[in-house]
């Protein structure tokens, strides 16, 4: 058992939260990832920095794998192109090792956590009753209806988000 508080408040957070708050949490730890892997990188610490690109390629991996095709059209071809191209990215930059390239991921990431985070405020503006819940923060610690468990409409409002890294 994990008795570090922060995976505790992580893991009671997931649990509470609605299924596009879940995805941001997933965002929130690819982009923690990817902060402890420049960390390491800047510090010469390869095998911390192989460590964390490789969560990273998991979570993403299971980010992709979550993703429903039926419900989400056109909007879960694009993730699901965006979670491959951003994969192999991972690879590259586990094997150049700039910091560049791993600052690239980051605002790729941080720029479509944003856009989720705005998308979960949105929902609980429109349904304050839902029990949905998500970090008020926006600080990078770690889909709407293109991943399962989501509805149709949630899909709409992505499409009509325009969000930039």
């Amino acid at each position: 058992m994990n008795n570090d508080p922060t995976v505790s408040y992580q893991l009671a957070s997931a649990r509470g939260a609605s299924p596009v708050g879940q995805v941001v949490a997933l965002y929130d730890t690819v982009l923690r990832d990817l902060v402890r892997a420049l960390a390491a990188l800047q510090d010469g610490n390869i095998e911390t920095r192989v460590f964390e690109l490789n969560h990273a390629l998991l979570v993403i991996a299971h980010l992709q794998n979550v993703l429903n095709h039926e419900r989400g059209g056109e909007a879960a071809k694009h993730f699901e192109q965006f979670y491959s191209v951003t994969r192999g990215m991972i690879v590259d930059a586990n094997i150049r090792a700039t910091p560049e390239a791993l600052e690239e991921l980051i605002d790729l990431y941080g720029g479509l956590r944003q856009a989720w985070y705005e998308v979960e405020k949105e929902l609980r503006v429109q349904n304050p009753n839902a029990e949905a819940r998500v970090p008020e923060n926006d600080r990078p610690a770690g889909g709407a209806g293109t991943h399962n468990g989501t509805d149709a409409g949630e899909d709409a409002k992505m499409a009509q988000l325009q969000w930039s890294a």
